[in-house]
């Protein structure tokens, strides 16, 4: 074998790895759906420059494409990577994938040795046979995954709380736990982890044996993902929160979301379900309707405050929270303590010592600035509603936002003439939205950030001590 020929099965191995490499970390970033990946991806063009690219010169430029391979797609694909703020976690789903693409590949240039068509097949035919036996894979450890933790549910003497929403979930489940957790002992998924998986893994691998109100939020990006989340569950208690049309882009029609989200009484063990007023639904004795039960909205930026009808008697409620839309996350959080036998008083005094989710609202002070960090809450009502909060402060006002994610052209240029109401400067991140925000913003002085690196340079730039920054939703540079 020639010193040539050595260098050609390197590099293919090389070559392979890393279409690999960039194949995985979009798939990672869509939650492993190849059809997401494909059609619903915001940046085609990186399809285009680090895999379709490569994969037409490689068959069409012979031996002159290592030239290219090394001297140009190599260094690109590393400032891509250095870059992008979401990188590759080398998880074992991750591990098990390279796994089955180095075996694919190892076998695929041993039959090249004795074959005249491995130009043909070597790059396609392994990323295709890695990635057809990653899925299989993992679709039959995952189900053994799912039967574990349906067993363990049923083996265990607790209570569940299943939460949706089109926004809001996760400071709702946030609110429960901080109510009851002084009364019982409860445990909620962590963080934002709200799909079928990764529920299935918090219950194998962290809910504790002496939990009694396991308290999980429920997502979706298609019909029958919460379905499958609820017969996994069977809970006792559901929240459907607030529905609109986040993620309309995956449903089409609110009445899309609105159905999906409705799923979540599918339990059946269910006891009782408390619905938003937005879901237009008939209460019953099983389900409880709440939204309207609120009055006396109060909200500043030291904290809300509100009225809460229970029982036809209304009760009052303070909570150092910001923004007014946190009164019906609140409500729905009141409705469940107080089904699960938790006194009003007592939840009362829980709720005055709230803290605030983070991410959410979260109010920071550094350098004379006062920065709201909102970058999780990423739809249009609470976006407005934020506004119209930092619209109380009296001083300069700035806002770092890439408008709403998922959503409509309608609601991003609703958003964009809040900013023009309210604020001083806009820093537009993200491509998605950029466009339409930009057009659409008329007086606030426009920055449009292409590289979110230079964010904190930008601000050092514009801001100044005094002023207000909202950082109002985030995404990915993917997005």
């Amino acid at each position: 074998m020639d010193n040539f020929k050595i260098f050609e099965i390197f590099s293919h191995f090389a070559l392979v790895l890393m279409l690999g490499w960039y194949l995985i970390t979009n798939l990672q970033w869509y939650n492993y759906k190849l059809e997401r990946v494909i059609f619903k991806h915001k940046r085609y063009n990186w399809h285009i420059l680090y895999f379709l690219l490569p994969v037409f010169a490689y068959y069409l430029a012979g031996k002159y494409f290592w030239i290219y391979f090394y001297l140009g797609l190599l260094p690109a694909l590393f400032i891509w990577n250095k870059r992008i703020d979401k990188k590759l976690v080398f998880t074992a789903r991750v591990k098990r994938f390279f796994l089955f693409l180095l075996f694919a590949l190892i076998v695929g240039d041993m039959l090249c040795l004795l074959s005249q068509k491995c130009h043909i097949l070597g790059l396609l035919l392994p990323l295709g046979v890695a990635l057809g036996a990653s899925f299989i894979f993992e679709k039959m450890l995952f189900n053994g995954f799912k039967k574990q933790a349906k067993k363990k549910l049923e083996t265990m003497d607790l209570k569940i709380v299943a939460i949706t929403a089109s926004y809001g979930k996760t400071s709702i489940k946030n609110f429960i736990y901080q109510i009851v957790s002084p009364y019982s002992d409860v445990y909620m998924t962590p963080r934002s982890v709200n799909t079928l998986a990764g529920i299935v893994k918090d219950i194998n691998q962290d809910l504790p044996q002496n939990t009694k109100l396991y308290i999980a939020e429920a997502g979706a990006r298609v019909k029958g993902d919460i379905d499958d989340i609820a017969k996994l569950l069977d809970h006792d208690y559901a929240i459907v929160g607030s529905i609109g049309p986040q993620h309309i882009e995956y449903f089409k029609t609110l009445e899309n979301i609105r159905n999906t989200k409705m799923e979540l009484l599918n339990s059946k063990k269910l006891l009782k379900a408390f619905v938003h007023q937005s879901a237009h639904v008939n209460p019953n004795e099983q389900v409880q309707l709440f939204g309207d039960n609120i009055k006396n909205i109060k909200a500043t930026l030291e904290g809300i405050s509100f009225d809460l009808e229970i029982k036809e008697q209304y009760y009052h409620f303070e909570a150092p929270l910001l923004g007014a839309f946190n009164a019906t996350n609140l409500a729905a959080a009141i409705l469940i303590a107080i089904e699960l036998g938790i006194k009003i008083e007592d939840i009362q005094k829980e709720i005055k010592q709230l803290k605030q989710v983070e991410h959410r609202l979260q109010k920071i002070e550094a350098g004379g600035k006062l920065i709201i960090d909102d970058s999780f809450n990423g739809n249009l009502e609470g976006m407005l509603s934020s506004y119209d909060l930092m619209n109380t402060f009296k001083g300069r006002k700035i806002v770092i936002t890439p408008g709403v994610i998922e959503s409509d052209c309608e609601s991003n240029q609703r958003l964009a003439e809040k900013i023009d109401e309210v604020f001083d400067t806009v820093i537009i991140t993200g491509k998605v939205n950029a466009s339409v925000l930009y057009e659409n913003i008329r007086n606030t002085k426009k920055i449009l950030l292409k590289d979110k690196e230079k964010l904190e340079e930008t601000l050092a730039h514009e801001s100044a001590s005094g002023d207000l920054i909202l950082f109002s939703n985030d995404a990915p540079t993917f997005m």
